[in-house]
């Protein structure tokens, strides 16, 4: 196999690993939270935060047109590893099931309005950096 084909693979890779395990991480220290006020804290901070990220690679790279290897390993990795779209859904899914419509409605709004601001906030600084 040629390098040039192995190379965009291992950035994902590793962007992705590490996506991943931050994930895991924050859901293990914001468990007590999550459980406490039954509200799924750790997804929307690990969205909000790679929404962020992701707004600040794609701003970043559109200003400079920087070389693909950036967007791969913490656009496509690194946020792809770390956000969880299935995870918001099955827990929003759990909420209404649980008849907390108000929380499955908290928890949606919050998602889509912090992860458009975050995303946009960083789209704007990583075009100016």
């Amino acid at each position: 196999m040629k390098s040039f084909l192995l190379h965009p693979f291992l950035l994902v890779f590793i962007g992705g690993g590490t996506g991943s395990l931050l994930r895991y991480l924050t859901a293990r220290l914001f468990n007590v939270v999550s459980t406490t006020f039954l509200f799924p804290i750790s997804t929307l901070i690990v969205n909000v935060v790679a929404s962020f990220f992701l707004g600040g690679v794609i701003g970043w790279v559109l200003a400079r047109s920087a070389d693909d290897e950036v967007r791969l390993l913490i656009g496509v990795g690194f946020c792809g590893g770390l956000s969880t779209f299935s995870s918001f859904s099955q827990e929003t899914l759990g909420l209404l099931q649980a008849n907390r419509w108000g929380t499955a409605l908290v928890n949606i709004s919050l998602n889509v309005v912090l992860c458009l601001i975050t995303s946009w906030s960083g789209l704007v600084l990583g075009q100016r950096l």
